[in-house]
């Protein structure tokens, strides 16, 4: 009943599944920085609105994903990322990690696809609180999540919405087209 090519094909399938969530992954990245640029042009509009003055304050600190690089350069090349440097390797922490969740979601819609329900919201909440709310904090990337106002919370979770539809859109898109 189970012969060797159904085995063969089945494991092709969940690497083109793994590819697909890959790609899916890298634009959702894309994606999502786009949609986190939009979101803060509007706050910063009705902040100048409502006559409010006040600086967002993402500027005290720099992002984890460029504190993710320092310490990548830093523990295995033995390497102080310069100021020009910060900006190419945050943005490379940012689509390997996007990329790399993408991935994971790809294998999984090939062996279990309940996963790709609400078309992504799911995933990209599970991201939010797997990276976001769990691993940076733990890994000292930033503050620990009750360090922040309930508004920043949302963001995030707004954008990983956002990532997580982007991620199985192409995802469905590549396997349902490109990779059969």
């Amino acid at each position: 009943m189970y012969s060797d090519e159904r085995f063969a094909n089945q494991g092709l399938n969940v690497w083109k599944g793994v590819a697909a969530g890959a790609i899916g992954g890298i634009v959702a990245s894309w994606v999502m920085e786009e949609f986190q640029s939009a979101w803060m042009k509007v706050a910063n509009n009705l902040q100048s609105q409502n006559g409010s003055n006040q600086d967002e304050k993402s500027n005290e600190e720099e992002p984890a994903t460029v504190k993710a690089a320092e310490t990548v350069a830093r523990k295995l090349f033995g390497h102080h990322l310069e100021n020009s440097e910060k900006g190419r390797a945050g943005n490379a922490v940012h689509y390997a990690t996007g990329g790399t969740c993408g991935a994971v979601y790809g294998l999984a819609a090939e062996l279990a696809p309940g996963v790709t329900a609400a078309v992504g919201v799911p995933f990209g909440t599970a991201v939010w609180l797997a990276i976001d709310e769990g691993a940076v904090p733990l890994f000292g990337l930033s503050k620990g999540p009750t360090e922040y106002p309930v508004s920043t919370h949302v963001y995030a979770l707004a954008s990983h919405f956002v990532y997580g539809i982007t991620t199985e859109v192409v995802r469905r898109c590549l396997r349902s087209n490109v990779l059969r």
